[in-house]
This record gives C-alpha cells, structure tokens and sequence, in this order.
C-alpha cells in the first residue's frame, strides 16, 4: 500500500484492501464483461447464447499466465485480458466478447464499480464509529470544558458538545456519499470516443442495463473525456477524512500533559520511543493526521488530468487510476485509526474542568454581562464587564474579589449570586441538549446502515 504504514495498518480493513488487489481488479473486469454480454443479448445485440457462454466463464477459467505472456508481447493493459476470455470461451462467446464497446469503457466501469463496494465497507467503519461517538457524547453531554476560540479560553461548554460537531459532520458526510452516489458510481459502454459509433441508440439501451445490473447509474454522455465524477470521489474522501483529521489534532493536543484532558487507550507493552522510556504516545491521532495530510494532494492532482484535451487520453487514465486506488487505501487507513481512536479515547473529566477554571471564573464574563444587561443595557454592561475582566486580567487580581468589589455589580447580585455567575458549569447553555441530539442521530444513522447492510453480502466474507 502506498498509505503512510505504521502498526495500526494491521488492524481488520474490513475487505478494502481484497477489493483493491490486482487480483479483484480482473475479477471485476470480467463481471463487467459479462454484465455487458448479458445486456446486449437482452436487446438482441448478441446471441443469446453467445451471453450466455461468457457468463458461464468463471474467474478459475482465465489463464493468468498466458495474460502475462501477452501483456509483454503486445504492450497493452487490457487487450490481455480480453484474449484469455476469448480462449477461456466455449462456443459462441468467443466472437463476442468485448462487443462494440473499448477498453475504457471497461477499465472506468469497474474502477468506480470497486470504489462503491468500497464506499460501503467505509460506511460499515463509520456506523461502528458514529455508535462509539454518540456514547461518548451521551457519557459527556455535562462534562464541563473551556470552550477555545483562536486558541484561548472563550467560554464554557461540554467534551458531549464537542462530539456532538464531529457527529454532525460526519452525517454531512453520509448523506453526501449517497447524494453524489448517481453522479459517482456510472457505466460507459459508449465506445471508443463515447458517442455509441459501434452500437448505435441500442448501445445506449444495452448500457443502461448494465447500470442496472450493477446497482449504478447510467452516463448520459458516455465521454472518455470526462473525470468529474473521479474528483467528485477523491474530494469526498478527502471531506470525510477532513472531519477524522480534526478530530486527531484536537486527540494529540489536549492530549500533552499541560491539557490532559484526552488521551488514547493504551496497550501495555507499547513502546513509544527507542530511547525515551515513558513515552505514550497518540499514535492513532498521528496515523490520522499523516495520512489525511497525504490524501488532500490527490484532487489537485486529478484536477490537473482531468483537462486533457480531445476524447481520450491515457496519461489521465493512468494517473486517476492510481489516484483513485491511493485515496481509498489512505481513507481505510484513517478509517481503520478512528474506529480504534472513538472506541478507546479516555476522557479525564476531572482534569478538564480543573483546566475551565484556570482562569478563576474570567470565561463566564458574558454570562455576567447578560445579567447585568438586563438592567444596564448591552453597551454599558460590556463597558463595565471588560473594565473588570481587564482589571483582573492585568493586575492579576482575583476575578471574584474584583465583581463584589465593583458597587454596580454588588447592588445588583448578591456574593452568592456573583459567585454562581461565575461558575462554569453554569454557563453551557444548549450543550449537553445538543450532545443529547446528535447522540440520538448519531445512534439512528448507523442503525440504519447496518440494517441496509444485513441483507447484502457481508464485508466479513471479503477478509
């Protein structure tokens, strides 16, 4: 694999990496070529029987080393393949395989027919992780933190609150892989420069079949030319490990002992450094990180391809078919990292509301700017609460010594009431409603997708 590897690569990819294998790769091929056969004998294109002689080819009937043997003679990708199939024929296959459509047509169609089993083994990580995300948002939807802004303490709010963004977007990012699924996952079966030259208005009835066949969409215009739908794929991907990536640096940074408030599961026995005996370090959270970092290049890249001129190029073809392999080896892997990181992250609730209170009350200034604005106004309340916050801040006086001091704000609250304005568990407003929410979608989201997954073939099988 070309994913940035470390130790956690052993972990169960689920498949993925089964389904990108060369082998699979003429597996699929040869699925795609019988799809084919069977769509053009139902539109009378073919012989019946001629489909049928294909179909009844199995992957076992396909000398592989006769196709290397070819592949060096002629110097071709696909044209190898075509001939053991032909030779792998019994009767009236043998003139029709490959019928009126090129070696594009087939290549891009099993390409994106892999990246959909693909995507639906990525959706099997993030059922398991939006489950593991909806109990450490329920667990946490009262566990009071600081809230950050531009990295300094802003006001308070619950680790349950925090999940509840990574929930969030992370059902963003389901319901735009089934959005973008019709416009992703097509069949060209339009022929050498796409406009169905051998097969006239049937080749588009006979790719229509196919898509169906295969659970995808049909192009509209059968371009070789076009690349959108590839893009559209890696910026997904990149979107969706985006969220993970977030996720990570928030895991490594308040993980370091001056925050504490997060940390890893760690496995006894783990050694994090050849030199440094007590090192721990957040090696899920980095995995993520490198190979999100890595993956981001990739649309670039294919940006770059995708306006090759005229009808064909294979230059383009053969830089998006490694672009589309190594972005969904580097998204398994951060999958494959945060499915670990969600079920195993330790929360030190103690140590993050010790940390909300290392300002000695100065994060609930606004709470206590509302309050006084009831009475003063919003103008002069801000005045009066920056006039205090500041006072504290630069003379390093104690927040709560300087509002009961203050005859304003002493004759409007009492010591008490100044002291529970001040109080960050006080101040989180719709936090622990918002965890509690997400939490509650979070748990539906991957209930569903277990529950279209249970009648399809198993991604167990694909170990």
């Amino acid at each position: 694999m070309r994913a940035l590897y470390d130790s956690k690569s052993k972990l169960d990819d689920r498949g993925i990496k089964k389904l990108l294998s060369e082998e699979n790769k003429y597996r699929t091929w040869l699925k795609i070529e019988q799809a084919l056969a069977y769509s053009q004998a139902e539109e009378g294109f073919i012989p019946k029987a001629a489909a049928e002689d294909i179909g009844s080819v199995a992957f076992a009937d396909l000398d592989m080393e006769e196709m290397s043997r070819i592949k060096e003679k002629v110097g071709h990708g696909f044209v190898p393949f075509v001939k053991v199939l032909v030779r792998a024929c019994r009767g009236e296959g043998k003139k029709y395989v490959h019928y009126g459509v090129t070696t594009q047509n087939i290549q891009q169609t099993s390409q994106l027919y892999t990246a959909k089993e693909v995507t639906e083994i990525y959706k099997s990580f993030l059922a398991d992780i939006l489950e593991h995300l909806a109990a450490l948002a329920r667990e946490n939807a009262h566990t009071v933190m600081a809230g950050r802004t531009h990295g300094k303490h802003a006001i308070p709010i619950t680790y349950g609150y925090k999940v509840s963004v990574w929930i969030s977007e992370l059902l963003t990012h389901l319901e735009r892989f089934e959005e973008a699924e019709k416009r992703i996952f097509t069949v060209m079966m339009g022929g050498a420069v796409g406009g169905f030259n051998a097969t006239g208005l049937v080749g588009r009835r006979v790719q229509e079949q196919v898509a169906e066949r295969l659970n995808m969409s049909s192009m509209e215009v059968p371009s070789r030319n076009m690349s959108q739908m590839k893009v559209e794929y890696l910026m997904n991907l990149c979107l969706l490990c985006n969220t993970f990536h977030k996720m990570a640096e928030e895991v490594y940074y308040t993980g370091i002992e001056e925050f504490s408030e997060v940390c890893e599961g760690f496995t006894p026995g783990t050694i994090g450094s050849s030199t440094m005996p007590q090192k721990i370090n957040p090696k899920l959270a980095k995995g993520i990180i490198a190979n999100s970092q890595k993956l981001y290049s990739l649309p670039a890249t294919g940006l770059y391809s995708a306006v090759r001129m005229f009808e064909g190029d294979s230059s383009s073809y053969m830089l998006f078919d490694g672009l589309m392999e190594e972005a969904m080896e580097l998204t398994a892997e951060v999958l494959i990292r945060a499915e670990e990181l969600t079920r195993t992250l330790n929360v030190n609730k103690e140590r993050m509301l010790e940390n909300a209170n290392i300002n000695h009350g100065l994060d609930n200034s606004e709470y206590v700017m509302m309050k006084a604005a009831e009475r003063l106004g919003k103008d002069k309340a801000h005045e009066l609460l920056y006039d205090k916050a500041m006072k504290a801040e630069l003379e390093k006086k104690d927040y709560f010594t300087v509002l009961t001091e203050d005859e304003t704000l002493s004759s409007m609250f009492t010591k008490e009431e100044l002291k529970q304005l001040i109080d960050p568990a006080s101040y989180t407003g719709l936090c622990s409603v918002l965890a509690v929410e997400m939490a509650d979608k979070a748990e539906k989201a991957a209930a569903i997708i277990k529950e279209e997954h249970k009648n399809q073939d198993s991604w167990e099988e694909l170990k």
